[in-house]
């Protein structure tokens, strides 16, 4: 019924009412009540009741009389505190003035009256910007005052400095409480500005001493302009060389008056010199009294708008620049005299420059049209060697068992000699050329070790040297042709310097490189030859007379470079050589090992089949059919596409297989001859281009055609095993069909 809450004067009331109601219920129940006990039970109940108000009401009492002490209390120590303020405070409740102390009030007189609870607190700084103790109705500090009042509501601390009157400065701080209250507090900072000023003041002082001290040990003049252009300090060395008296640099004197002095002293100083405007803008003068004595004088503009100027005594220098002038001059003349002869000398020299380039011009266009002529004519160089090779192979089978045999066999290696010598110049040539002989593709290493091999096995036993080969399976990117012919080179020399023992060709696999290596038990290399032996027409000095030209090392050496391979050697004298270039491996898909080779196939049964030759070179023509004969098979001989075509038509057959050469009459080729047999007949009859020519667009037909290359001049034993492998003539042979020395 009672309410906690509510004041105590409000609880005293209802708890009399209370009482009051309790009193009269009790007398009614007396009334009616026929028991004496239940009356006296129930006074006995009512007067417990009314004990335990009156002293709930006695407690309550005494707390708020306790209450209004402590509210006294602490408004009589808040009075005390404010009072005891030494700067002016004030409390802002909802934006309203609640409380401030008597310094806070008595700051600024002339609104004193306004400062009353309840002022509003943007009206409090409309009050100050209006003051007429402000110092100064200065612009900023309205700007101040505003952005102070338009920020009441924001919780920040704020704080600027006011100025009054009679040189009195305060501190006004801005601070929000935790329940949006706006506490003020006015701090007096005058004695702090005050000695603030003081110091600055002494500091300017010690400055200006400390500077004129420092214009003092100076060798150069120097004195200080004002913004006005007076005389502020200066050191005696300015006085002294403009020879100034001591009127004129007093302070107060006007530069204008120093620059009249300086003109009417120093007769050659101009009439613009008295232009103060001129100077300002950083204007240099040299002036020269009439005594000999030069003198620099500069002006520097300051940051204040003032201006320092220098005097410097330049007379040694100037003399000094005088004497560089004077022998400049002499030198310039006596350079003008040499640059005339170098003229003259270098206009000889572009004459003599000229007549090397166009000699050299000439060597170069010599030089290129060797070279041309090489790779151009070398089908025509290759054509009476390829004939010659096959008349002698003839003759040397003819005359076996007899006395020209051995003639023929001395014939026979003095041709080899030559043709090896061609090779090499061609090949020479072709590395010379712009290096669109080089047609790099990935392969592997092993088909082209393999086909070395086999070329050069005769050789090898003949001479009663063992040639072994390690299988090999890495792949590389470079030239088949160079690479093989490189290769070769590296084994014919194996083979020729050793007189017994054996050769082993394989491969070492070092990190993500594979290392080709020739090794040999020959004479082997002393230690100062093994540098020299890679240059043209070079040999070591162990090497016999009449062992070749020289080249073929110097032809591996120039391929490996320009395929980017790298070659070396190791060797020892009376030991063996290991000759080795170095290639970078690329991935590719594993394939079986090659076996190694025990022997050289020569078979002994006669080819009974029918061979197709179109050549249209007669010599080579006769040459090839009278070998092909000598082996057994039956041929037909054309020089042309047609002419083939008549042979075959008449003989009503297809032929066993087509030796054709590319190059033949006007625009007809042998790959023209083999698509037109096969046409006519229906017969996918095999096929060998011979040829001189080399390139990708060759053996890109002879993949597309399926037909086996061979170069001239034609390796006799390796046409025949192609022959044999081409229309499985014999016991088959591991060997490629094609030749590896086209691209």
């Amino acid at each position: 019924m009672i309410n906690p809450d509510d004041p105590l004067e409000v609880q005293i009331a209802k708890q009399t009412k209370i009482i009051d109601a309790l009193v009269r219920r009790a007398g009614r129940q007396n009334d009616v009540g026929n028991s004496a006990y239940s009356a006296f039970q129930s006074a006995i109940a009512l007067q417990g009741q009314i004990w335990a108000k009156t002293r709930d009401l006695e407690r309550a009492s005494n707390e708020l009389e306790l209450l209004r002490f402590d509210r006294e209390q602490t408004q009589k120590n808040l009075s005390d505190a404010l009072s005891a303020m030494e700067g002016g405070f004030a409390l802002f409740t909802d934006g309203k003035l609640q409380v401030c102390n008597d310094l806070f009030k008595s700051l600024i007189p002339d609104i004193t009256d306004r400062i009353l609870p309840g002022l509003d607190l943007a009206a409090y700084y409309d009050a100050l910007k209006s003051s007429r103790h402000l110092a100064d109705d200065d612009e900023r500090m309205q700007q101040i005052l505003s952005e102070a009042a338009s920020a009441s509501s924001e919780p920040e601390l704020s704080s600027f400095v006011l100025e009054l009157r009679a040189d009195r400065w305060f501190q006004i701080s801005q601070q929000h409480t935790n329940l949006d209250n706006v506490i003020i507090l006015q701090t007096e900072i005058t004695d702090i500005v005050r000695k603030n000023r003081l110091e600055k003041d002494r500091l300017i002082d010690m400055q200006a001493h400390y500077l004129q001290s420092a214009f003092d040990h100076m060798n150069i003049g120097i004195c200080t302009f004002s913004r006005a252009g007076t005389v502020m300090i200066f050191n005696d060395r300015f006085r002294d060389l403009l020879g100034l008296p001591f009127p004129l640099v007093q302070n107060g004197t006007r530069f204008s008056q120093i620059l009249d002095f300086i003109r009417n002293s120093f007769p050659g100083a101009a009439d613009e010199l008295v232009s103060t405007d001129r100077w300002l803008r950083g204007k240099r003068e040299r002036l020269r009294h009439a005594n000999g004595r030069v003198l620099d004088l500069h002006v520097h503009p300051l940051p204040d708008r003032g201006f320092i100027a220098d005097i410097k005594d330049v007379t040694l220098e100037s003399r000094t620049t005088e004497l560089l002038e004077k022998r400049v001059e002499e030198r310039t003349s006596e350079l003008t005299q040499a640059n005339l002869l170098l003229t003259e000398q270098s206009e000889q020299q572009a004459k003599v420059e000229e007549e090397l380039r166009l000699a050299k011009e000439v060597a170069e266009a010599a030089v290129s049209s060797k070279t041309r002529f090489l790779a151009a004519a070398s089908h025509d160089l290759l054509q009476p060697i390829n004939a010659a090779k096959l008349l002698i192979s003839t003759l040397r089978d003819m005359a076996q068992e007899t006395r020209l045999s051995a003639m023929i066999e001395r014939l026979e290696g003095s041709f080899s000699s030559m043709e090896t010598l061609l090779h090499a110049l061609l090949d020479i040539s072709r590395l010379e050329s712009t290096g669109s002989e080089l047609s790099p593709s990935e392969f592997c290493l092993g088909p082209l070790i393999q086909a070395v091999i086999e070329d050069q096995q005769p050789i090898a036993a003949k001479k009663g040297v063992r040639l072994v080969m390690v299988p090999c399976s890495a792949w590389v990117r470079s030239d088949q042709r160079y690479l093989l012919r490189s290769i070769q080179n590296l084994v014919v020399n194996a083979i020729q310097y050793t007189d017994q023992g054996r050769v082993l060709v394989g491969c070492r696999r070092r990190g993500n490189h594979v290392v080709l290596e020739v090794w040999d038990t020959g004479i082997g290399i002393a230690h100062k030859d093994q540098k020299r032996v890679f240059d043209e027409f070079t040999r070591a000095e162990n090497v016999p007379a009449g062992s070749g030209m020289g080249l073929g090392l110097s032809i591996v050496d120039r391929t490996c470079r320009h395929l980017g391979h790298n070659v070396g050697v190791r060797s020892k004298p009376g030991v063996g050589s290991v000759f080795s270039i170095e290639m970078e491996v690329i991935q590719h898909e594993p394939s079986l090992p090659l076996p190694a080779l025990n022997g050289h196939y020569e078979p002994d049964s006669a080819m009974d089949l029918i061979a197709l030759v179109v050549e249209n070179d007669p010599d080579v023509l006769f040459a090839t059919t009278r070998k092909l004969e000598s082996w057994g098979a039956s041929v037909l001989g054309a020089r042309s596409t047609r002419e083939a075509m008549s042979l075959v038509r008449d003989i009503g057959v297809a032929p066993d297989i087509i030796l054709a050469d590319y190059q033949l009459d006007g625009e007809d080729t042998g790959v023209a001859t083999i698509r037109s047999v096969r046409a006519q007949t229906g017969t996918h009859v095999p096929a060998i281009m011979i040829t001189a020519e080399r390139g990708v667009p060759l053996a890109r037909m002879a993949a597309e055609d399926d037909f086996s290359v061979l170069t001239k001049p034609v390796d006799l034993s390796r046409l025949r095993r192609m022959i044999c492998a081409r229309t499985r003539v014999g016991p088959p042979e591991i060997t490629d069909v094609t030749d590896k020395s086209i691209a």
